[in-house]
């Protein structure tokens, strides 16, 4: 009986992951053939002749390197600095009591439930009276703060016994040394599945560089190839290239970092 449990446990898994990878693999296909084959009946998901050309047109036609360079900067720009911040705000609401710690905290937790197109507005509004439309300060300060992130880090910093900070202090050991000599080496796992969680985040975003930008050279991937499917028209061919060149370089990353994401987010659920 267990056998069998096993049998249809895993044929369920690997019909998911098929369901799942099939529309990307269409994609990578599509996005190899000539335009002739993808209108194809029945369909073919290995192309006859492989068209590598596709992304050489996908590059002529519109600045793929300049939007593609955006997409790497505010990514990396908006990582750190959440990185910067969570480390701080998480150790804060960990390890050091001052009043109203636990209030603050729980009005935070509060604006996760606040939609994110209610402040976009205001942002926006903020952003257009510090001149910052059209300019990566535009783009990324605004998501170098990230609630969830700090309530993941908190979690996982509640692990980490409070006689050991109680002792540290003792010894002579100040906050700021104790947190970036023992706390964030332990919580690597957690800090990886944030940066990768922000990294993907922000590689994907689309609504706020449309709002904040208007000039050619500051789109982002996603902003570039909606813009693009405009112009391409019925070439899905070519649309399928120039998505796949968006999705390629999250898939990698995922692909080396699942194994801190599975082990930050069971960490930091040990402790309440």
């Amino acid at each position: 009986m267990n056998k069998v449990c096993k049998f249809i446990t895993y044929v369920v898994i690997i019909l998911g992951c098929i369901i799942t990878l099939l529309p990307f693999i269409w994609m990578i296909s599509t996005s190899l053939k000539p335009l002739s084959e993808v209108f194809k009946m029945p369909p073919e998901f290995i192309p006859r002749t492989v068209q590598f050309s596709n992304y050489l047109d996908v590059a002529t036609q519109i600045p793929i390197a300049r939007y593609f360079f955006n997409s790497v900067i505010i990514a990396a720009i908006v990582t750190i600095g959440t990185l910067i911040t969570t480390i701080l705000a998480a150790f804060a609401f960990s390890k050091m009591n001052f009043w109203g710690r636990d209030l603050i905290f729980s009005i935070l937790i509060g604006t996760m439930m606040v939609p994110g197109e209610l402040t976009l507005i205001p942002n926006y509004i903020t952003i257009a009276k510090l001149g910052w439309i059209n300019t990566y300060a535009g783009l990324t300060v605004p998501w170098t703060i990230s609630v969830f992130s700090i309530f993941l880090l908190r979690q996982f910093f509640l692990t980490i016994p409070s006689s050991l900070y109680h002792a540290a202090k003792l010894d002579g050991c100040s906050d700021f040394r104790f947190l970036w000599r023992i706390m964030v080496p332990v919580a690597k796992p957690a800090l990886i599945t944030i940066a990768l969680l922000k990294i993907v985040n922000s590689w994907n975003e689309f609504l706020w560089p449309l709002i904040v930008t208007n000039l050619p050279n500051m789109r982002t991937l996603p902003v570039g190839i909606m813009n693009f499917t405009s112009e391409a028209g019925g070439n899905y061919n070519l649309l399928m290239a120039a998505s796949t060149i968006v999705i390629i370089p999250i898939l990698i990353i995922y692909f080396f970092l699942q194994k801190y994401i599975i082990s930050g987010m069971t960490k930091s659920g040990i402790k309440g």
